[in-house]
């Protein structure tokens, strides 16, 4: 039995992609006109980045698992640990560091934002290369 897949609508697209856009562009934008010094934001920017990575790499392990494709354990225990430590690293980070409340905040809610964001995306994006796979090829006089 075949895994039927329906290509995401343009709206949940673009709304994954604003979302993406947003959570990403205001935190490197808090990190820009932050006052902390470079190599903070240096860390700050890793750990988005690492983040970004987890998330995405978990997400695609998830979805080879339901579709059959093989995925060790090891690789997909160390997704999982790679975004439990980014969130975490995150969180010491900021409990420790200088800024006012609201700044923390601001910093975690782009970053969890941008995490969600990245996830969706990913997910777009192997729906819609599913959905197109599954579809016959069409000829110009059937498009018209």
């Amino acid at each position: 039995m075949a895994l039927q897949v329906h290509r995401p609508t343009g709206a949940f697209i673009g709304a994954s992609w604003a979302a993406l856009l947003v959570g990403a562009i205001t935190f490197m934008v808090g990190l820009w006109n932050s006052s902390m010094q470079l190599n903070e934001k240096g860390y700050y920017f890793t750990v988005i980045m690492y983040g970004l990575f987890a998330s995405v790499s978990l997400q695609k392990s998830v979805r080879d698992r339901m579709e059959g494709i093989p995925v060790t354990g090891i690789y997909f225990g160390l997704c999982w640990l790679s975004l439990g430590l980014s969130v975490l690293l995150l969180a010491v980070g900021l409990w420790n560091s200088a800024l006012t409340s609201s700044e923390k905040g601001f910093f975690a809610m782009s970053f969890l934002l941008s995490l969600f964001a990245a996830v969706t995306v990913q997910k777009n994006v192997r729906d819609i290369a599913l959905a197109d796979a599954q579809s016959p090829p069409t000829t110009p006089e059937e498009d018209a």
